[in-house]
């Protein structure tokens, strides 16, 4: 029997547990880094304009792992919630006892009634003449219809 496997013991889950962890770990760890070199560098009155812009955009990229390792949170615990929310349906499986001789399989039943088998007979080959068609073979086909060629002189 197959289910599905317990969130305990999902591998994905446990990654995006991970993965969420240690992206707000080094969220968190660039941001409090980048606020910290821009109070030194703010205080320094020989500091530098890239020294100081820098440091903020380090803060951003920060803020934005830190962001994303919250957003993976939030979904590990919907998942969580979701799953203790959800049933599993109960299935009862039959066991077949090999040993038993007694065949209960049910017969297909057939839809349509079969075909009676299809009689060949041989096939009467006819080789063809060398020797031109009568005259008046072909005037009593005159009536037969033909195809259009689409050639106008063959009318005349």
């Amino acid at each position: 029997m197959h289910t599905r496997p317990r969130l305990v013991t999902s591998i994905p889950f446990w990654v995006l547990v991970a993965g969420s962890l240690a992206a707000i770990i080094g969220g968190l760890a660039i941001v409090l880094n980048g606020i910290n070199a821009m109070e030194e560098v703010l205080n320094d009155p020989n500091a530098t304009v890239v020294q100081v812009y820098v440091g903020q955009s380090w803060v951003v990229v920060g803020a934005a792992v830190l962001g994303a390792g919250a957003v993976g949170i939030v979904a590990v615990l919907a998942l969580a919630a979701a799953t203790a929310l959800t049933r599993r349906a109960d299935i009862s499986v039959e066991s077949i006892d090999w040993d038993s001789d007694d065949e209960t399989a049910v017969e297909p039943v057939a839809t349509a009634p079969s075909a009676a088998p299809l009689a060949v007979e041989d096939a009467d080959i006819e080789t063809p003449s060398t020797t031109p068609a009568p005259p008046q073979a072909a005037a009593a086909r005159h009536d037969e219809p033909r195809l259009d060629a689409g050639d106008d002189a063959t009318r005349r």
